[in-house]
């Protein structure tokens, strides 16, 4: 019986078809595909964690403009939250089921990846295509070279970690942006006084208070201390510069700096901005990302935003023009199990183009390219901070190898629960980084 009615229904449609020939035409014609030609599709999976609307565009169209200069090839983008993103990436790699093009942050996680045989070399397709490695910055290739081999392409934007702030409660208790750490503690007062908390910090994330650890070793001890413990020389993370760090940081806690519950709140969300949007904290510590981020959530509050560098230490050996961040974020990457590796090197080169620049700096981005154009102040004046800066120090969490970079974190969110002692913190670091990390 069920052949009867498959036999029927065939030769019923046999019947029908010429009366829809004119309609499947038409459905050709408009670029709508049949099934089979759907499965023919040569598939490029691309995961970043780009979720606001404006940067997912910007991605979106240039996977349209890769599409239609390649037929045959369609690009599948997934945009996924920060620390999710970080976790579902060493699933799909263990698993030995990578996307195709992925972005990262380069540094020691990425090498991790490379060391293992799990990432395409792209150094072949940047020496053909000379032209293309020369927009870049130069400095944007230091993360994701490894050996002399280069492993990614910088897409996203030049970036420092500076303080931001809300200009209308500056301006309601009378206060400037301080250049050093006394005047940091004397804004602190006054706004703690007015029951407005002075940071907001998500640091359910940890590496969201990282940033305050790196700056302060920065300002304390300068950047060869930095150096000395990244690459195992000086006296490592038991240099006196980590153990001071870890004390302004509790100074910082003692003195009511940070709005109740941080440790607990989480960035990926956007806990910490809320804070800043009701007026309940006035600044925050975050990468230059944080002014597209607020843009696209509230313009109205974007309006009230401004930025200032950290500031100086009593007494320290660093340089307070120093930052703490990257010149090119957002690195593309292919995987070595992907199927189609010239056709994913295309991809990012429109991932990357002129037209996907142009367009990050209406998102409020510095792009990682050589003589790019600025108009809006605001971004002028981040990207002399980036270019004038005698050291940019890459975020502990990338610099370092993934176990002492978690480890890192983990003591630091402690410090700032003032649950360990900030000897004890430099301490565990230090065993860790001498046992091979």
């Amino acid at each position: 019986m069920a052949y009867t009615v498959v036999t029927k229904t065939i030769g019923r449609a046999a019947r029908f078809a010429p009366l829809f020939a004119p309609l499947f035409a038409a459905l050709a014609a408009a670029g709508i595909s049949n099934v089979a030609q759907a499965q023919d599709a040569k598939i490029i999976t691309t995961w970043d964690q780009q979720t606001n609307a404006t940067s997912s565009k910007i991605l979106r169209d240039a996977s349209d403009r890769f599409e239609q200069k390649n037929p045959g090839y369609k690009v599948e983008n997934s945009h996924i939250l920060n620390d999710a993103y970080k976790t579902k990436l060493k699933v799909a790699f263990g698993a030995g089921q990578p996307p195709c093009v992925f972005e990262s942050w380069g540094g020691g996680p990425l090498n991790e990846y490379v060391k293992a045989g799990q990432i395409a070399d792209l150094t072949p397709y940047l020496q053909k295509d000379a032209a293309y490695r020369e927009r870049f910055l130069p400095a944007s290739w230091k993360a994701v070279t490894f050996d002399g081999k280069t492993y990614g392409v910088a897409a996203e934007n030049a970036s420092a970690a500076v303080i931001f702030y809300n200009k209308d409660l500056f301006r309601q208790y009378g206060l400037t942006p301080p250049a050093t750490w006394d005047q940091l503690m004397h804004v602190v007062k006054v706004l703690t006084s007015h029951g407005v908390a002075p940071f907001a910090l998500a640091n359910k994330n940890k590496w969201t208070g990282s940033m305050y650890y790196m700056y302060l070793v920065d300002r304390i001890g300068g950047p060869d201390v930095v150096r000395g413990a990244v690459e195992g020389g000086g006296k490592g993370f038991g240099d006196p510069a980590f153990v001071e760090a870890g004390k302004y940081i509790q100074d910082l806690v003692k003195a009511g700096a940070f709005a109740q519950g941080y440790n607990g709140l989480d960035y990926d969300v956007g806990a910490s901005r809320r804070l800043l949007y009701s007026g309940r904290a006035a600044m925050e510590l975050m990468g230059g990302w944080e002014a597209s981020t607020i843009a696209n959530e509230n313009p109205a509050f974007s309006a009230k935003l401004d930025f200032f560098p950290f500031p100086s230490v009593p007494g320290g050996k660093g340089d307070p023009r120093d930052v703490i961040g990257t010149v090119g974020d957002g690195f593309l990457s292919i995987s070595s199990a992907c199927k189609y590796p010239d056709a994913a090197f295309k991809l990012i080169q429109s991932l990357t183009d002129d037209t996907a620049m142009h367009a990050r700096v209406g998102d409020r981005k510095i792009p990682p390219v050589n003589n790019v154009s600025l108009d809006d102040p605001f971004l002028k004046r981040l990207q002399s901070l980036i270019v004038q800066a005698p050291n940019v120090q890459l975020w502990y969490d990338q610099a370092l190898p993934p176990r002492l970079g978690e480890l890192h974190k983990d003591t630091t969110q402690a410090l700032f629960g003032l649950s360990v002692t900030p000897q004890a913190a430099a301490q565990q670091m230090q065993d860790a980084a001498k046992a091979g990390g």
